[in-house]
């Protein structure tokens, strides 16, 4: 994010002398100078949700700026509440999520980091349109904010060209002109001593990697089952078809924030209204009713959709505990396939 309101500095800073006010920024309705604001008027509200822990609405204050300020005053502005911002991420415990109203009602700390930088390079982008300068940030920046809050739209070669694209800014080729959008921060489910954190595409291209996905595991994981979940979930999201909220789930304990494993769909319901689900457990979290917990609460909430009639698992001969597993959730065996040694279980309403 820091890099974002650099960018924004180094490109504005060029063009205080020009007049702000009575210029529209692009093809927004506001002037560039009230855009300049609007950025600084973000990056504040960001840096107050996660640091007074908001839960249900935003922090009621704006910014007012003094009589007599300048763009360049403007600019001041936007370098503090930037700086704001990026202490207030660096602070904020990872476990700790505040209230954003797109579309799950929360985020942590990397979902303010990615939003924060949206606004600021969406928007220096307009003022920059507006002003007849050229604005083209590193492509890495981009790339950040698409693989954490734009998880359902399908990657470009050029991330800068993807993410205008996606906000209605541009043209991609090969697509849709995009008239109608909004950022998608992950779903997090909740139970009695578990938080079941959605995988965004940039934490599953970290475990596909080897890395850790931006979680803190119990010794033992991820377990491998997750890794490969991680695979699937980059293979639709590079195809496009990534739906977040049939995505897969880290098991994350209350108690102490550390990971446990793995939890997902394969993919979004069929026609029929069915959906796969699978799970996996780090060695060192089994035994304990972790997946049964977090099994159910997935599968509950699956069922209360519209269009979710069954939630299904697929499991071999041989692996009991599994099997014990979704019969502790509620899932009844309803098949057998003597050739590949697999049992299927079924919930459904």
């Amino acid at each position: 994010m820091e890099e974002a309101v650099a960018s924004c500095l180094a490109l504005l800073g060029t063009a205080t002398d020009r007049d702000w006010a009575g210029v529209k920024a692009g093809r927004l309705e506001w002037s560039c100078r009230y855009t300049a604001e609007h950025i600084a008027g973000d990056l504040i509200a960001y840096a107050g949700q996660l640091a007074g822990r908001a839960q249900d609405a935003y922090v009621p204050f704006d910014i007012t700026f003094d009589d007599g300020t300048d763009n360049s005053g403007v600019l001041d502005v936007i370098r503090t509440t930037g700086a704001l911002l990026a202490a207030a991420i660096r602070t904020t415990p990872r476990e700790v999520r505040a209230f954003h109203p797109y579309p799950f009602r929360s985020a942590n700390r990397e979902g303010f980091a990615a939003m924060g930088t949206a606004e600021v390079l969406l928007h220096t982008h307009d003022i920059a349109e507006g002003l007849g300068l050229t604005y083209r940030p590193a492509p890495e920046i981009s790339e950040f904010v698409l693989g954490r809050i734009f998880p359902h739209i399908r990657p470009a070669a050029d991330h800068w060209r993807a993410l205008l694209w996606a906000t209605g800014r541009g043209e991609l080729p090969g697509r849709a002109p995009v008239t109608d959008w909004r950022w998608h921060n992950n779903l997090v489910h909740t139970t009695d001593r578990l938080t079941l954190q959605g995988i965004t595409p940039a934490a599953a291209g970290d475990l596909v990697a080897g890395g850790d996905g931006g979680f803190e595991w119990i010794e033992g994981g991820p377990y491998e089952g997750t890794r490969e979940a991680a695979t699937f979930l980059l293979k639709a999201y590079a195809s496009g078809v990534h739906r977040p909220e049939f995505g897969v789930f880290t098991l994350v304990r209350r108690e102490d924030g550390r990971a446990v494993g793995g939890l997902g769909f394969h993919g979004a319901p069929d026609e029929e209204g069915r959906a796969e689900i699978g799970y996996d457990l780090a060695e060192g979290a089994r035994g304990q009713g972790y997946a049964t917990e977090a099994l159910r609460a997935l599968s509950e909430w699956a069922l209360a959709r519209d269009d979710i009639r069954t939630v299904f698992a697929t499991i071999e001969r041989d692996n009991l505990a599994s099997q014990a597993v979704v019969a502790r959730a509620g899932f009844k065996k309803v098949s057998e396939d003597e050739v590949e040694g697999e049992f299927a279980y079924e919930l459904g309403r």
